[in-house]
């Protein structure tokens, strides 16, 4: 059945098709062009909006970008409030519902984007008065309704549940926390029990505190006059009252460790490790250092041509992707980091290349044909960037909010083209601390661990949550005489017994679906008949109709996956696997030269039994609590020969037998949570 679950994980992913295309060959590029950004007039409103203008006749279009010059906010026990008000704002105002408002800015063939700490908005000519009297009405009084608070709240817990298990999520909070320090502003992370802490109060002060002009840049790039577009926003943002500004510390550099250490993350249903090599920075942009930082970066990690990407990708084959940033802050606090996400095998040896890669560059003199092309492609990057409105209204607010010179632009690309080759080993050496690293790894400490412990550096184990813990212990003894055969027994009696088992001839199932990202909620319908007859479908409701998105039948002699309205019949391998099923529980029908007691494991954070089973020569793994005996996991090969895994939980008794009322695909971040379970319920052949 997952097979089919996982089929229709296709849906929602698109495969892009790329001409086959000689990347390493850099094109030939003519004379730099000499860039000339327009200087920004500016002015003043009274409650203290700061407006840079620059008059644009080329098309009749204007942009807006708006911004609030406030230092970074720690939330403290309440993460997420600002995340919560983020996304309740430009959904309509106090005089314009939601609706309303977004039909009437579609029709007027505009855009208009609020943030907590920024907004836009786009729009022709024509419709320009109109618009920045939407903008000003949705900066200023936004429609924040208590509704709409508790829809958010619950979207923001649900995507922190899907992402509990997420490698990428786990390793960005733990990078961030161990870095800077928890009680950081940068280092500080969201919660269930943190938004579970915020109020609509909260929410509503927050607005009030820090949502005032005092502190607010206005710029404005288009095809409107100066003295218009003052009148206008005099008059459109004028009623938006001052209010106290709340001075909130600068954040601060945090020190690097003393020496570098492996900081372990333990995620045992991690088919993949991530690694990330990093360590804090002192860059500013005004810096001089700024352009050869740039230059650096590019060509250790950039991109494809990368000395990451070509060694750990084109190279070694470790990974799709290997990567490296090199940040700058207006306080002088970021972070250097590279990494990648690598097989469980070679976790070991793709550090130990990370790190021969950051060393290259800090001893080894660049090849000046590579940074010839990193120029290069920063060049053309900046000179396509620059013929973007929107890109010109964030240069003129780096300008300000950066310190920069008001040449910073127009000298950006004199500053690239004169990076030389001892500048680039001058600034790695300075930047990219390979004694004072952090190289974080969340991973399957059973399959990884032993041998980072060979790589040479101290290894300090944490939770997902970035807590100091003890070693965990990964492969714990098999109590003497145990064998496959007791733990399947086990689980047997502990879901109601072999007698209850049997008596169960029907099983149907409804459950809601999870998946992270998508603008519906589906449900499952799931249909079982003794001996092998099954059927699975999943619905959502699409303008106000049910859309079946994929439905999979079997009648015990053959079967069909129907997706979008293509149905494909089962081939004969798939018939005779699913026609060999002797019943509903596939435990009762083990028999003992089947099953391989292979080891305990922390599976979910609790010690579970590996049972390794093989039937006609296919071998799955499953994992059975040694606390409860219940099934928590299993783990199968798909026909691409990926390991699938399946997580099982919230067991509830129906008739006299425990089901998992949860069920988690972690790889592909689909979840299924039951909202009924029928036994024995009459169910026709014709069903099937």
């Amino acid at each position: 059945m997952k097979k089919f679950i996982l089929s229709f994980v296709l849906l929602f992913f698109c495969l892009g098709i790329h001409a086959q295309l000689d990347r390493s060959i850099m094109p030939k590029g003519g004379p730099t062009p000499k860039i000339k950004l327009d200087k920004p007039k500016e002015f003043k409103l009274k409650n203290g909006i700061k407006v840079l203008f620059v008059e644009n006749n080329k098309l009749p279009r204007v942009n807006y970008l708006v911004r609030f010059d406030r230092k970074p906010i720690f939330e403290g026990e309440k993460a997420g409030v600002i995340s919560l008000l983020s996304s309740m704002l430009g959904n309509g105002t106090t005089s314009i519902s939601k609706d309303d408002f977004n039909e009437e800015v579609d029709f007027l063939g505009a855009s208009i984007n609020i943030g907590f700490g920024s907004a836009s908005a786009f729009t022709l000519t024509k419709n320009n008065e109109r618009v920045v009297e939407l903008l000003s009405d949705a900066l200023i009084n936004p429609l924040l309704t208590e509704e709409e608070f508790e829809k958010e709240k619950e979207k923001l817990i649900e995507g922190l549940k899907a992402d509990k298990k997420s490698i990428d999520a786990i390793s960005g909070r733990v990078s961030g926390a161990l870095s800077y320090g928890k009680d950081h502003v940068y280092g500080e992370f969201i919660t269930e029990e943190s938004v579970n802490r915020v109020t609509f109060n909260d929410v509503l002060e927050y607005h009030k505190n820090y949502s005032i002009p005092n502190n607010v840049y206005i710029v404005v790039i288009g095809d409107v006059n100066y003295k218009d577009t003052k009148k206008l926003l005099a008059n459109k943002f004028g009623s938006w009252a001052k209010g106290k500004v709340i001075e909130n510390p600068a954040p601060a550099l945090t020190e690097n460790v003393a020496l570098t250490e492996i900081n372990f993350v333990d995620l045992p249903t991690a088919t993949q490790s991530s690694i990330t090599v990093t360590n804090n920075v002192d860059l500013k942009m005004s810096d001089e250092d700024y352009f050869i930082a740039l230059m650096t970066n590019d060509i250790l990690g950039g991109g494809g041509s990368g000395y990451l990407f070509k060694n750990l990708r084109e190279d070694k084959g470790y990974t799709y992707g290997a990567y490296s940033s090199l940040g700058s802050s207006r306080y002088g606090v970021a972070r250097f980091t590279a990494g990648a996400k690598v097989r469980n095998m070679v976790t070991d040896s793709a550090v130990s290349e990370i790190i021969k890669e950051i060393s290259r560059i800090r001893l080894e003199k660049v090849d000046p044909e590579l940074l010839k092309n990193a120029k290069a492609k920063y060049v053309g990057s900046f000179i396509r960037r620059s013929e973007n409105p929107q890109t010109i209204a964030g240069y003129a607010l780096n300008i300000k909010l950066n310190n920069l010179p008001e040449d910073f632009y127009e000298n950006y690309l004199e500053n690239i083209n004169s990076v030389s080759e001892a500048d680039v080993k001058r600034v790695a050496n300075k930047y990219l601390k390979i004694g004072n690293s952090r190289i974080i790894v969340v991973g399957k400490g059973s399959d990884v661990v032993a041998n980072l412990e060979e790589v040479g550096f101290p290894i300090k184990y944490y939770d997902e949550y970035a807590n100091p813990i003890a070693k965990p212990i990964f492969n714990k003894a098999i109590p003497d005489g145990l064998t496959a055969s007791d733990v399947i027994n086990s689980y047997i009696e502990s879901v109601g017994g072999k007698e209850k088992l049997e008596s169960v001839k029907t099983i149907v199932m409804k459950a809601e679906v999870t998946i992270p990202g998508a603008p519906f909620k589906p449900t499952a319908t799931s249909m079982r008949k003794f001996p092998n007859k099954y059927s699975f479908e999943i619905q959502a409701n699409m303008g106000g109709q049910n859309v079946t998105l994929n439905k999979v039948k079997f009648n015990g002699e053959r079967g069909f996956n129907e997706m979008q309205g293509q149905k494909v019949d089962f081939e004969e391998d798939q018939i005779n696997k699913d026609k060999g099923k002797k019943g509903l529980f596939d435990e009762l029908y083990y028999s003992e030269d089947q099953l391989e007691l292979v080891s305990i494991n922390s599976v979910n954070y609790e010690d579970a039994y590996k049972v390794k089973v093989t039937v006609d020569g296919k071998v799955s793994h499953r994992y059975y609590s040694i606390e409860t005996g219940f099934l928590v996991s299993e783990e199968e090969t798909d026909d691409n020969n990926n390991v699938v895994t399946t997580n099982y939980g919230d067991y509830k008794e129906v008739n006299n037998v425990k089901f998992p009322f949860y069920m988690e695909l972690p790889a592909q971040k689909l979840e299924f949570s039951t909202t009924s379970l029928e036994v024995n319920k009459d169910l026709k052949d014709s069903s099937f």
